[in-house]
């Protein structure tokens, strides 16, 4: 787990995934499942923390770093970086949007994965708009960014959303092999989820298996996590798709 740009090394093998996640847990709450079965499948896969996500009311700064590298175990991340932006201040800054865009740069990440832009919480709102505009300028040449010009292809979008709405997802990735996992490494940060609440059903914790249960319901699975995107996805094989044998 990295913890600046300098870090980096200028051989870096690229990504094929990278999820950008406003605070240390959103990427597990979110797409952690995902990450993992993705992983699995060899492809090289990374979370890029914009914030320390402190303070927090059972947090400290040095809590959740500790809670962060048992979940990046946990989800055999290949990458993960925290810029140290300002956590309840995050704003899409020219400054902010440089940082990342140079993280895009070095890493060349294939897909991008960033959370859903309409929400409650303003750090998510601003990660968002910050993502999207570092996405176009890492593709900017004559500039002391660093690293060399690079646009990631794609980028979808996940769901860490405080607003009580379920927005119609793109695709919903299939987590079965991989929800007890994504469960341990949200337990992992036990100062935002069990320190100080209540053990009453439901939990935080029931809430987030119930939603995965809820998307794999959706496609006939046991879990799910749901992914959306603003433009339209090219198939080759509806087969693969729907999960079909087609043909003879």
């Amino acid at each position: 787990m990295s913890s600046s740009l300098a870090e980096i090394p200028v051989d870096f093998e690229p990504l094929d995934i990278l999820c950008v996640a406003p605070h240390p847990d959103d990427a597990e709450i979110s797409v952690g499942g995902s990450l993992l079965k993705w992983h699995r499948m060899g492809q090289r896969v990374g979370v890029l923390d914009l914030t320390s996500g402190e303070p927090t009311p059972f947090g400290t700064p040095e809590i959740r770093r500790s809670e962060t590298q048992v979940a990046t175990k946990l989800l055999e991340l290949d990458f993960r970086l925290n810029l140290g932006l300002p956590n309840r201040a995050l704003e899409a800054t020219l400054d902010h949007r440089r940082a990342v865009a140079e993280v895009f740069r070095l890493t060349s990440p294939k897909v991008i994965l960033a959370p859903w832009p309409e929400d409650a919480h303003p750090d998510h709102v601003a990660a968002t708009q910050m993502i999207e505009a570092a996405r176009f300028w890492s593709k900017l040449t004559k500039t002391t960014m660093a690293g060399e010009p690079y646009h990631p292809p794609r980028i979808f979008y996940y769901w860490s959303i405080h607003l009580k709405i379920q927005p119609e997802p793109a695709f919903v990735v299939d987590i079965s092999e991989t929800i007890d996992e994504k469960m341990r490494a949200v337990e992992a940060y036990a100062s935002q989820f069990i320190t100080g609440r209540t053990l009453t059903f439901p939990t935080a914790l029931d809430d987030i298996r119930d939603r995965a249960r809820y998307w794999g319901w959706a496609i006939g699975k046991a879990y799910g996590e749901p992914i959306g995107s603003r433009e339209a996805l090219c198939v080759h094989d509806l087969g693969a798709v729907t999960s079909l044998k087609l043909g003879t």
